[in-house]
């Protein structure tokens, strides 16, 4: 092992250091956007229909449209995110959140934050951009007012945004001059701004109930705005005049979004009724329809609360987000969807690899919403799994060597997923409380540790269980001839998995212990404590092995062993990943800020090539590790 290796993680962005081995970060397989029934998604692609950029919760994801697991992660936001567009150059984001602030940065560097500016008193719900780059115009449900226009570079007003009476939903700027911007708000009303400095002009209340979207035609002839009147009207893009509705009737919910071709002859919608409808402008006319999810069955998760029409492609792609936060690629004149993108939604709150001997293993991961996916390592696509799963909380997950997959959730019950198929298998078994924990052994036994002790299955049947009297299960760890529980009075108990009687116990560790794991080879067990610390024991005598793998600040949270045994990955709410050497023990490589808002879990792939994280930020990021041999 080379003493001295200059480290290098890429995932989104470079860091440079010296240290004593290398990782190199290899991608970021980001999550779905955020979504809320009843409201619309916005989405934006960049001028090249290269990128998609959304919200999600606490950041803003840029995402290659061909290839998903391609993703770049910005996280200077401090509140949850609501809404991100591409400047008409390419070059910049505008970013809203739920506070009212608004971040410029830069999209083909680093990231850089080039301008943090408060706009309202209140969610930012919508951004658009002027054809020259330079100014932003920001709307939502401010206190005072709903909305702003400010330069891109420097925060200073160049416009007010006035005459609604209830929070502005959508706003557009024309991108040729004599410059003009359009809103529409929950009020019915839409408003239309000549600029610069924008200044109100004219209000029109065409629809009956509130507006989702506004959207100028890309040559600037046309405005079209959509609402939950489930009613389009077209509008001069010069003077706003009303021109006409389209299409009365067709829609048969609410339309939450709108985006117009490049062409501008045409646009698209989505709507509450599952539908995505491609219409001829000038015609008034729909002439493409598609419905999502099952013929004739209402389904809500199929909501279609937000779509994008990229430029810059020749394809005629067409982006559509449903409810459930899958993005869905439709091509003009073809009538089944070419590609559906998933992932996990919400924060992902559990993690396991399938085959960790295989040479590509299946990951799976759950979060806080009770949706479990399942991620080929080789492309970085996720699928959900099938059947009935979890209806929340999603608190551990663990592989089984014969093919299957057990998770366990604060619905209180014990899942089993067939890992080849990725779907659900069996009925739900109740647990004896609220699970922290599941582990399996490689004769068939699962473990699941509860806030009340721990029961055994086998064959979905149960087995033995063991109570640790006023001591509060915290975690689980397991292997075909031991047992390993930790509990909130900061002692560990080493069971036997088939009689869960007590063969060892370790008291006074001094802090209680978050995490548990096991090397493959049995030698050692590695425990993380809520402190930071992670101390490893010898398996054959439970003396402390090595003691200074102490780098993280905040409660470990998941420990991972290569095949090997002989090197550990690890993860902390302190939003920090390490990677340790049982040989070397003072020797260590990591990344700060790995996930926002924590990490809750970590994984080996390919044989101790690459290490894999998820966290708060729902996304799952991919580290390769060099020079550990």
């Amino acid at each position: 092992m080379r003493d001295t290796i200059e480290l290098l993680l890429r995932a989104g962005r470079t860091d440079r250091r010296t240290v004593k081995t290398s990782e190199v970060g290899d991608s970021i397989w980001g999550p779905s956007p955020s979504t809320t029934r009843g409201q619309p998604t916005q989405l934006s692609s960049d001028p090249k229909g290269e990128r998609l950029a959304y919200a999600n919760n606490k950041s803003i994801f840029l995402r290659s449209i061909d290839n998903p697991a391609v993703s770049t992660h910005y996280s200077a936001h401090t509140t949850v995110t609501t809404v991100a567009r591409f400047s008409p150059s390419g070059y910049y984001v505008a970013s809203g959140d739920v506070s009212g602030t608004v971040r410029v940065w830069d999209c083909v560097g680093e990231g850089a934050t080039k301008g943090d500016y408060h706009i309202i008193g209140g969610r930012i719900n919508d951004l658009a951009w002027d054809g020259d780059s330079a100014r932003i115009i920001a709307v939502g449900n401010g206190k005072e007012k709903y909305g702003h226009c400010i330069t891109a570079d420097s925060g200073n007003s160049v416009g007010e945004i006035s005459g609604h009476s209830s929070q502005i939903n959508s706003v557009s700027i024309r991108q040729q001059r004599p410059l003009r911007a359009a809103t529409g708000s929950d009020d019915t009303s839409s408003v239309f701004y000549h600029g610069v400095p924008f200044k109100f002009n004219t209000s029109l209340r065409k629809h009956q109930r509130f507006i989702y979207g506004v959207a100028f035609s890309p040559d600037g002839s046309s405005i079209v705005s959509v609402g939950a009147d489930k009613q389009i009207f077209l509008y001069d893009g010069k003077t706003g005049e009303a021109k006409s509705e389209v299409g009365s009737g067709e829609h048969k919910g609410s339309i939450f979004s709108v985006s117009w071709a490049k062409d501008s002859k045409k646009f698209v919608t989505s709507s509450a009724d599952q539908t995505v409808k491609i219409w001829d402008a000038e015609a008034g006319k729909a002439i493409q329809t598609w419905r999502m999810g099952e013929e004739g069955k209402v389904s809500v998760p199929d909501h279609q609360v937000g779509v994008v029409w990229p430029s810059g492609r020749s394809d005629g792609l067409i982006i559509s987000l449903n409810l459930n936060g899958d993005l869905t690629y439709l091509s003009e004149g073809n009538p089944t969807p070419q590609r559906i993108v998933h992932g996990n939604q919400k924060n992902i709150t559990a993690l396991a690899a399938s085959d960790l001997k295989g040479s590509t293993p299946t990951l799976f991961t759950g979060s806080s919403d009770g949706r479990i996916c399942k991620w080929d390592t080789t492309t970085g696509e996720a699928e959900p799994v099938e059947g009935d799963g979890h209806s929340n909380y999603v608190s551990a997950i663990a592989a089984a060597s014969e093919g299957r997959i057990y998770s366990v959730g604060w619905d209180d019950s014990l899942r089993s997923i067939d890992a080849s198929t990725g779907i659900f298998t069996g009925s739900a078994i109740t647990t004896d409380g609220q699970p922290k924990g599941v582990a399996s052994t490689t004769n068939g036994l699962t473990a699941v540790a509860t806030h009340k002790g721990v029961r055994t299955f086998k064959d979905n049947q149960k087995q033995k269980y063991v109570s640790f009297g006023s001591m509060s299960p915290t975690t689980i760890a397991a292997n075909e001839t031991l047992l390993a529980v930790a509990g909130d009075d900061s002692t560990l108990h080493i069971l036997s998995p088939t009689t869960l009687e007590t063969k060892h116990k370790l008291s006074s560790l001094g802090s209680t212990i978050s995490a548990l794991s096991l090397s493959p080879t049995g030698e050692y067990l590695a425990a993380g404590f809520s402190n930071g610390k992670i101390s490893v024991f010898d398996c054959r005598t439970w003396e402390v092995a090595i003691s200074r793998w102490s780098s993280h600040t905040g409660r470990v949270t998941g420990i991972s062993w290569n095949r090997t045994g002989t090197y550990a990955v690890s993860g902390g709410l302190d939003t920090n990943v390490f990677v340790w050497s049982t040989d070397k023990p003072g020797m260590r490589v990591g990344k700060t800020n790995a996930h926002k808002d924590g990490v809750n879990g970590v994984a080996w792939l390919d044989d101790g090539e690459r290490v894999v994280s998820v966290g708060g930020d729902a996304a799952v990021k991919v580290w390769r590790v060099e020079g550990l041999n």
